[in-house]
């Protein structure tokens, strides 16, 4: 019962998709997670403790932030609604019945995602100990990550609006918000993975983190075949793609692109 009103609750937040096709993935992603982590403190209120509520006010804060800075970027940045316009799919094509089946893959998505927390504490582990420790911590410096990411390039673009971001975070990886985000899924599978009781529960945490990583793959690949397009001709480009891993650090993974298996 209690995952079932997590996953309407999902459900719920991610439907601002059907009022622009991207939300689904963008701004209804970001609702869906704060929405889940303020459920859970509900649905979980006659064991709350300081780890219960740590974990899901991280998840909450996470949630709110992507989704205020989505909504902020779309508004304040023309350019940025340029590229929605000419670049993302607005859907207006797109059957009724397939709008319905991509919300309600998401709606499990995002259940799936948040799943190790919801475990952990609906089994019995509501207390402090190295997996909630961890991974609390993992989260925390995800979500630090990926928004001192996206205010640098907030400032790298506002600087200079027709240049590629190679600055800072940026000479880590290339795509360190998405890195932030895999260190904070991440942290959430740690949390959760010493109290997983069966292979049901087993198989949700494994199937929302494996979800979460392609996506961020999958949006890795996009962002270099559109910077190749942008930025392919400037030589200072070319020589920072090819110094700088594209999503994980120290890894010598330099392009994703010809992966078109990641195409979603």
């Amino acid at each position: 019962m209690k995952i079932g009103i997590l996953f309407l609750t999902a459900l719920l937040c991610c439907a601002v998709g059907f009022y622009k096709y991207v939300y689904f993935i963008s701004v209804g992603y970001g609702l869906a997670i704060f929405g889940q982590g303020i459920m859970m403190l509900i649905l979980l209120r006659d064991r709350l403790s300081a780890p219960v509520i740590i974990s899901c006010v991280l998840l909450a804060l996470y949630g709110l932030r992507l989704s205020a800075f989505l909504l902020y970027r779309e508004i304040k940045s023309s350019s940025y609604r340029k590229h929605m316009t000419t670049e993302i799919r607005d859907g207006s094509g797109m059957k009724l019945w397939l709008k319905i089946m991509l919300w309600i893959f998401c709606g499990i998505l995002y259940l799936f995602m948040v799943s190790p927390v919801f475990f952990r504490y609906d089994n019995g582990n509501t207390v402090c100990s190295v997996s909630f420790v961890l991974g609390t911590g993992l989260m925390a410096g995800g979500i630090l990550l990926e928004s001192l990411a996206d205010l640098s390039k907030n400032r790298q673009k506002k600087a200079n609006p027709k240049r590629f971001c190679d600055k800072g975070l940026y000479r880590l990886v290339r795509c360190p918000n998405y890195l932030g985000e895999l260190i904070l899924w991440t942290g959430v599978l740690v949390t959760g993975v010493t109290s997983l009781r069966s292979a049901a529960q087993w198989a949700i945490a494994l199937l929302g983190y494996a979800g979460i990583v392609f996506v961020m793959f999958s949006g890795a690949r996009r962002l270099e075949v559109r910077q190749n397009r942008n930025y392919g001709s400037d030589p200072e480009y070319q020589a920072y793609v090819k110094t700088v891993p594209i999503l994980l650090p120290f890894v010598p993974l330099y392009s994703v692109e010809k992966y078109k298996f990641l195409v979603l």
